[in-house]
C-alpha cells in the first residue's frame, strides 16, 4: 500500500506538471526514474508521460555537471531501459555519449567532483557506479582502476570518508554501492584500514 500510495503521488505531481519535473536539472528524471524501477513501476508511461524521454537530450542533461549523466546512466541501466529518440533535442543522447562524458571528466588524481580539481569521494563513487557495468571497455577499466585507487589512498584510518571536510555517512555509502557494484568485497586489502573494513565505519554512526 505505500508503494501504491507514492505512486498516485507520482502520477498527480507529473499531471499537474504536464511532465515537466524539472527544466535544468534532469537527474530530477533520473531519480525518479530510479524511485519507480524499484518498486516495479513503469516510467515510460506515468500518468501519459514518458519519464525516460528527456534522458534523450544530451545537451540538456549533461547541464548541470558531472550528476547529469552519471545519474542518467545508473537510471536507465537500472532498468535496462533503451535511450527513446527525443525528437526536440539538440543532440540526441547515446550511452556511449553519457559514458564518454564521464570520462572526460576525471580528474588528473584519478578521482571525480561536482567542481574543482580534488576528488570528492561521493561523486567518485558515483562515477563507478555509473561505470561498473561497462568495465569490458578498456578506456572505462583503465579509469575505474585509478579511480578505485585514488578511493583506497583517500581512506582514513577507520575505513570511511568525507566530503569537504567533514567526515560522513553518504560519502561512505557512495563509496561502499561503487565497490558492491563493480565485485569488490569489503574485506579487499585495498580498502581495510586497521583492521577496519568500510562496513565497520558506516556502523559506527
Amino acid at each position: 500500500s505505500y508503494y501504491d500510495n507514492y505512486y498516485r503521488n507520482v502520477e498527480s505531481y507529473v499531471q499537474a506538471n504536464k511532465g515537466i519535473l524539472h527544466d535544468k536539472k534532469y537527474t530530477e528524471y533520473s531519480r525518479l526514474i530510479l524511485a519507480l524501477s524499484a518498486i516495479g513501476a513503469n516510467p515510460s508511461n506515468v500518468a501519459g508521460y514518458n519519464l525516460l524521454m528527456p534522458l534523450g537530450d544530451f545537451d540538456k542533461t549533461i547541464w548541470q555537471g558531472i550528476n547529469g549523466p552519471i545519474f542518467a546512466l545508473i537510471a536507465l541501466d537500472g532498468g535496462n531501459y533503451e535511450i527513446p529518440v527525443n525528437k526536440s533535442a539538440s543532440t540526441q543522447a547515446t550511452r556511449e555519449m553519457y559514458i564518454a562524458d564521464i570520462l572526460s571528466r576525471q580528474l588528473a588524481d584519478g578521482g571525480f567532483a561536482l567542481s574543482g580539481s580534488a576528488a570528492d569521494p561521493d561523486i567518485t563513487g558515483m562515477a563507478l557506479q555509473a561505470l561498473a557495468k561497462y568495465q569490458d571497455r578498456t578506456n572505462v577499466r583503465a579509469a575505474t582502476g585509478k579511480a578505485i585507487s585514488l578511493l583506497s589512498t583517500i581512506q582514513d584510518s577507520h575505513s570511511g570518508y568525507g566530503s569537504y571536510g567533514v567526515k560522513n555517512s553518504e560519502s561512505t555509502v557512495q563509496v561502499l554501492m561503487a565497490l558492491c557494484e563493480l565485485g569488490i568485497a569489503i574485506d579487499d586489502t585495498r580498502f581495510v584500514k586497521n583492521g577496519n573494513t568500510i562496513v565497520d565505519d558506516l556502523l559506527s554512526f
